[in-house]
């Protein structure tokens, strides 16, 4: 299933790298992760203290995966953990809303398992992936809040004996996206597991963008985005490092992907100046995950990145116009300015309403997207331009669920099963305008062209030869 960061990552980097998932597959399969500089440092709380993983428990493979997870939990408990508990967050996402019961009853058993090995491991808390822990690019500090009160404080508005029991009642309110925070509780109406000092946590995520908030409050001494009440002292390891620029979180259990050579550093130090913009909830991927995961301008004189605060406090299909207007006219002065020779923005609409499921509110964001897209391309015609469109992935193309033979499926009452997630479809890509050189069009050897090749493509359009590593470019000029 396609996603946001890496495909950002192969538009901009021109070469598909292991990623996130792949780096942590291969680190628990050859039991590197156990030898590693991250492993050593929380280990030394096995002895006295408590081992707390936290992450999204799903197995759609976007931020983590249910495997990995499970392998973490036999891995440290044969490394020394004595007591495990788990901080689940459901996803219903990446992955069918409902289907964050099975998942919990699965973890479940694994933990009876290890429970009779003698390990003491337990779920402690839980809460829905957007309401609580996963907020990005701090939308919204309430959402990381509910998460540390429930993990570290044990203490939320719901308190269950055990998880399945929870999150089958919960459900009955709120879809897997945004179950409230609970706690589980032992006879004694006590929590079974806050985090404190002399213990280890682990954020199993392998996708950084929505566990950079967790980790600033777990690892920052220095910290005001909300009361964290208490700050324990603890050993803290990010599954991977989430930010390569700010260094967070400083140990991990697996090293980062070294992606070098981006297109967007070639082309800046080759005179191309770059604007990029989009609103809060892509703009790291337009500059950031585009730039092989690097914060900041790799010549500030030559390039210039703008954010468009996203709505807060809001699903996006109340306002699921979001900031189309906004980015494609911030992409249209920039084009018309002269300024710049690369205009890049991602308009998220179809994306971030796609998720919310509601069909009515997709319709409109497109609509949106589609007068944003007409403003840039209109300003590419009148400077004599060249536009590239084309998306990271696929999502509000299709918005049900269906069967094998591509049929929508239904629910017990007869109605359209929703689909939220992204797509596998491969997604199109448009190049024209009127500065496209007569003759240019794609090539057709390159039958399994995928958003890596787009930036060798780009390189082309802007009269360079791409690297010889990149990924065959998709356009070829015709000898008549």
């Amino acid at each position: 299933m396609g996603n946001s960061e890496v495909g950002h990552n192969a538009l901009g980097a021109g070469r598909i790298f292991a990623q996130g998932a792949k780096l942590v597959d291969l680190a628990l399969a050859s039991g590197k992760i156990y030898d590693g500089e991250g492993f050593k440092y929380i280990s030394e709380s096995f002895e006295k203290g408590t081992l707390h993983l936290i992450g999204l428990l799903s197995d759609g493979g976007v931020h983590s995966r249910l495997d990995q997870l499970q392998l973490l939990l036999k891995g440290a408990s044969e490394h020394g953990a004595k007591r495990i508990r788990v901080h689940v967050l459901t996803d219903g996402r990446d992955v069918l809303d409902g289907s964050s019961v099975g998942f919990v009853e699965t973890l479940e058993n694994d933990l009876a398992k290890l429970r009779e090995k003698g390990v003491d491991a337990r779920i402690a808390s839980g809460g829905g992936r957007m309401y609580v822990t996963m907020d990005r690019y701090e939308n919204d500090w309430d959402v990381v809040k509910r998460g540390w009160d429930a993990q570290v404080l044990g203490e939320a508005p719901h308190k269950f004996k055990n998880a399945v029991e929870a999150v089958k009642k919960l459900r009955e309110n709120a879809n897997d996206q945004y179950l409230p925070p609970f706690v589980i509780v032992d006879d004694n109406n006590k929590a079974v597991g806050p985090i404190v000092d002399g213990d280890a946590v682990v954020t199993i995520n392998f996708r950084a963008d929505r566990m950079v908030m967790l980790a600033k409050a777990l690892e920052y001494q220095d910290f005001n985005k909300f009361d964290r009440v208490r700050f324990p002292k603890i050993r803290y390891a990010g599954m991977l490092q989430y930010d390569g620029e700010l260094k967070l979180p400083s140990r991990f259990l697996v090293s980062p992907p070294e992606i070098d050579r981006t297109s967007g550093e070639y082309l800046v130090h080759n005179g191309v100046r770059t604007f990029a913009c989009s609103e809060t909830v892509k703009f790291g991927h337009v500059t950031f995950f585009w730039n092989g995961n690097r914060s900041g301008y790799f010549n500030p004189q030559m390039e210039e990145y703008v954010e468009i605060p996203s709505d807060v406090g809001i699903t996006f299909n109340v306002q699921p116009k979001m900031k189309a207007l906004e980015i494609g006219e911030k992409a249209r002065d920039a084009i018309l300015s002269g300024k710049f020779d690369q205009v890049r923005v991602n308009i998220p609409n179809g994306d971030m309403v796609g998720h919310t499921g509601d069909i009515e509110a997709t319709v409109v964001a497109c609509k949106a997207a589609d007068e944003a897209v007409k403003m840039i391309l209109d300003a590419i015609e009148q400077v004599g331009g060249i536009y590239i469109v084309t998306a990271d992935h696929g999502n509000a193309e299709d918005m049900v669920k269906r069967n094998k033979s591509g049929e929508p499926l239904l629910d017990k009452n007869g109605d359209l099963q929703i689909l939220t997630s992204h797509t596998c479809q491969p997604v199109p890509i448009a190049i024209g305008g009127p500065g496209l050189a007569p003759g240019v069009r794609f090539r057709s050897d390159v039958p399994n062209g995928g958003l890596a090749n787009v930036a060798a493509t780009v390189m082309n359009l802007h009269g360079f030869v791409a690297p010889n590593d990149y990924e065959t470019t998709l356009i070829e000029v015709a000898d008549n």
